[in-house]
């Protein structure tokens, strides 16, 4: 055994009998008044227990019982030279018991020590706190000495497996513990993920459905700056309003997402690019359902690349084609280019730096940049 073995406390886990088993415990009760009742009978089976004597053998056992519970509690506090203060007052009692005649209290109280000094204590204060009391044991008892010989390593033994249960218990103890501790933080963490899962959604869902109404709206105010006509005023107008509801429809749409009550991929991108002028869809590969996360990854995407088409090429043409590979969906928005619009300056690219961010935390990716005819715009996400 290493230095350590010898020198290490039972842990408290060990030592705390309020963590064990309601069968356990019966269990230890029953053993507690097993000693009580043999000490009893030790003391009024005497013959000169009477008058003060029996009052004093009364105290005397009060007085043990005492001194076992505080054992118990400085055992359990880890308490090595108050431990072993007591098991000497106890040590001390059983000799004074053995000399005023109380033979079987004697013999009682030199076993308790011996087991539970063994149980309870460190291995380099137990074994020689031990053999002293099972030494004490060997030398009153009168029986053969074989008999006490197998008593005394019988008693030794004893002791040393109720440590090794109690340290099998105390291990138990604190793997569920720490089981417990790390389900709360994995619930926890659950939580904040989806927390932060809801919040980008409705963000990514406001991002795209303001950006588009600001499109409107400003190449409204641009108009009215320039003094265009009343009805293409009252185009941008309307085209906002329908922009505004389109958002409400979507964040609906987010929620039920959220909700796991997606529409299938495929029909989304269809009604999308049936709204938008000049734009087209292609499916390839063997169709299947995708996990909610890439699910929303590839709307999201689609929307912000239809958008970024109307601000800054409007009239181009568009294609999207989405691709099933094995391990992985691809989705691939093209434009054909066109002359700058309006509003080309405006906006800061914060919506393809959303969409990144969101291919990244999934394991994949989002590439965007000039095409050999317009603007690219490739998203990959593995499933």
């Amino acid at each position: 055994m290493t230095e350590s073995t010898w020198t290490r406390w039972p842990s408290r886990e060990a030592l705390d009998r309020r963590r064990l088993s309601e069968p356990r415990r019966l269990l230890a009760w029953i053993v507690r008044m097993l000693v009580l009742g043999m000490l009893l009978w030790g003391v009024f089976r005497s013959n000169h227990v009477h008058g003060w004597g029996a009052v004093a053998a009364v105290a005397g056992l009060i007085v043990t019982a005492l001194l076992a519970w505080a054992f118990f509690r400085t055992t359990l506090a880890h308490r090595l030279w108050p431990s072993l203060g007591l098991l000497t007052v106890l040590l001390g009692l059983a000799v004074a018991a053995q000399a005023t005649g109380f033979r079987m209290p004697a013999l009682v109280i030199w076993c308790g020590c011996g087991i539970t000094a063994l149980e309870r204590l460190p291995l380099a204060a137990a074994v020689p706190v031990s053999s002293v009391a099972l030494a004490s044991y060997s030398a009153v008892n009168d029986d053969v000495w074989l008999t006490t010989a197998a008593t005394v390593v019988g008693m030794a033994l004893a002791g040393y497996v109720l440590r090794l249960d109690a340290e099998a218990r105390g291990n138990a103890q604190r793997l569920l513990t720490q089981e417990r501790a790390a389900r709360a933080a994995e619930r926890e963490s659950a939580a904040l993920a989806e927390r932060a899962r809801i919040a980008r959604e409705i963000h990514d869902v406001l991002a795209h459905s303001l950006s588009a109404q600001m499109v409107h709206l400003e190449a409204a105010r641009l108009l009215i700056e320039n003094g265009a006509e009343r009805d293409k005023i009252l185009e941008r107008v309307v085209a906002a309003r329908g922009m505004a509801r389109e958002g409400l429809a979507e964040t609906r749409q987010a929620l039920s997402a959220l909700r796991g009550e997606m529409s299938p991929i495929e029909d989304f991108l269809s009604e999308l690019v049936a709204a938008a002028d000049g734009a087209d869809v292609t499916v390839a590969g063997d169709r299947r359902p995708l996990p909610a996360e890439a699910s929303q990854a590839v709307r999201r995407v689609a929307q912000e690349a239809l958008t970024n088409v109307r601000k800054h090429a409007p009239g181009a043409k568009v294609h999207l084609r989405l691709e099933y590979a094995e391990h992985q969906v691809t989705l691939d928005v093209r434009d054909s280019g066109g002359s700058p619009g309006e509003l080309t300056g405006s906006g800061a690219g914060y919506g393809l730096l959303g969409m990144r961010e969101r291919a990244e935390l999934l394991g994949g990716s989002l590439d965007a940049g000039p095409g050999e005819e317009g603007f690219v715009v490739t998203l990959k996400v593995p499933v």
